[in-house]
């Protein structure tokens, strides 16, 4: 870490407007992308109707954007040596434009399902990309601020993606969601295309095919068996759930082994060593946690509670969860500020806190509860996680020395994506486990208040983990260090 920051400094004399606008460019691009993720939940319904499937194959132009999402990103930490930021940028820009334009004009399920394949393997590169780019041409000092902007990125597109996608359905169809993301997604492959120039080293790392085989099976079989067993929680599944996990299970022991062979020759699809830095495995378990909670709880728990108990209308359900997002969004840059001076521990400790208490007066809420009290824990939800998501992302990337970069932010980025399936699957599954009224198609709020209990365990896991983060002095010791 100590060798390459003079590396940065002279990256930023060479071009003086650039980082800046490179880190805007790439925020807004990753923005976009994010907002693609969660703006079709609301059309469910409607493209039910339109294309004449079932609701859960449907459900599938989510999952398998998810689950292609999981399957790319941790081939990314290697495409980052091997290329160049310009050119993974100009591939990941390309392929989501692609993907949103036969999206926009599919006829049938079948090409809006190819699109959205497209698009995730467009998406799935950004993220990594951004974050270590972040890591690379900021300032230690100013880092907490910068990934506080990638925060608001990453927390708010999907916060806010149901009420833009129930807006755009309420005067126009659901192939405008689509239209109106391409000349965005367009215009910033054209600005990237003219501007983003970044100094890198790259490897000619050979591309190992059975570990991006193993990893496609693994993370692949975990996250589908993890989204079908919250499908089939109420009904009969071809395929039990457990199969698909264990045969992906079994695949991640192999690909881990595989990762270790390589890592010899420094040759990892997926490296591996920042598992050996305690700040980042520290960071690593609660983010997981964080997204077990703001997935699983937030963003699919709390509308289903909303909708089936409560019976407010999708729109009104899509502006209740407004405030968080918002307040989320807007914590993101300050608490950066607060993490470059004081660190993580200060912030993360009362953000875990904040966490774990609203999710408990989750639990207390009813049918007959007012909706100013949801939208009031929710907004004190949101705040915990904007306490911890800034500083965890920037501790855990902090702790790796350089070149460990771009697999760090793979691995996070992983996690986060196995993290939210996971706790969708497990939320789900309690909540119609535990459903009392008899043929109930959906939750009702004994099982939402129950899954509520559950996500409140979770968070006093949270609380009791960010005990664990170490105590330092935010960029002034890195500083020091230096």
């Amino acid at each position: 870490m100590t060798e390459t920051l003079p590396k940065s400094t002279s990256d930023q004399e060479r071009a003086p407007a650039s980082p800046g606008l490179l880190i805007g460019v790439l925020v807004l691009s990753a923005f976009v992308m994010i907002l693609n993720e969660t703006i079709l939940s609301v059309a469910l319904r409607d493209l039910t109707v339109d294309l004449r499937v079932p609701t859960t194959t449907v459900q599938w132009l989510t999952s398998g954007f998810l689950l292609t999402m999981a399957v790319v990103i941790p081939t990314t930490g290697f495409l980052l040596e091997r290329f160049t930021p310009r050119q993974v940028f100009l591939a990941s820009l390309t392929l989501f434009s692609l993907g949103t334009l036969v999206s926009a004009v599919a006829p049938g399920f079948t090409l809006l399902l190819v699109g959205r394949v497209i698009q995730a393997c467009g998406t799935a590169v950004m993220l990594p990309l951004l974050m270590t780019t972040v890591m690379r041409l900021v300032p230690v000092e100013k880092r907490g601020a910068t990934m506080g902007t990638i925060t608001i990125v990453i927390a708010v597109a999907p916060a806010i993606g149901p009420t833009i996608g129930g807006a755009v359905l309420s005067s126009l169809g659901w192939r405008w969601m689509f239209w109106i993301v391409l000349p965005l997604s367009i215009a910033a492959l054209v600005v990237g295309a003219l501007r983003l120039r970044l100094d890198s080293d790259t490897r000619k790392v050979p591309l190992d095919v059975l570990s991006v085989f193993l990893s496609a099976i693994g993370f692949g079989g975990v996250l589908y068996g993890l989204s079908v067993s919250g499908e089939s929680a109420g009904g009969h599944q071809p395929v039990p759930p457990w199969a698909p996990i264990v045969v992906g299970a079994v695949a991640l022991v192999v690909f881990t082994w595989r990762q270790l062979q390589l890592q010899r020759q420094d040759r990892a699809l997926l490296d591996l060593r920042p598992f050996t830095h305690r700040s980042f495995v520290v960071s690593l378990i609660l983010t997981a946690l964080l997204f077990m909670c703001l997935i699983g709880a937030a963003a699919i728990l709390l509308p289903l509670y909303l909708q089936t108990v409560l019976h407010t209308s999708t729109f009104v359900s899509g502006l209740a969860v407004l405030p968080g997002g918002l307040v989320l969004g807007l914590l993101g840059r300050p608490v950066g500020a607060l993490f470059d001076r004081f660190g993580a521990r200060p912030l993360v400790i009362p953000g875990a806190a904040a966490m774990a208490i609203s999710l408990w007066l989750f639990a207390l809420l009813g049918p007959g509860s007012p909706l100013v009290a949801v939208i009031a824990i929710h907004v004190l939800l949101m705040a915990g996680l904007g306490l911890m998501m800034t500083p965890l992302m920037t501790e855990s990337l902090g702790s790796l020395p350089d070149h460990l970069y771009s697999h760090g932010s793979a691995i996070l980025s992983t996690l986060q994506q196995v993290a939210g399936a996971l706790g969708t699957a497990v939320f789900i599954a309690v909540a119609t486990a535990s459903t009392v009224t008899a043929g109930a198609t959906s939750p009702d709020a004994t099982g939402i208040r129950t899954t509520f209990m559950v996500a409140g365990g979770v968070g006093l896991a949270a609380f009791i983990g960010s005990l664990f983060v170490r105590k330092s002095t935010g960029a002034k010791a890195v500083t020091a260090h230096h």
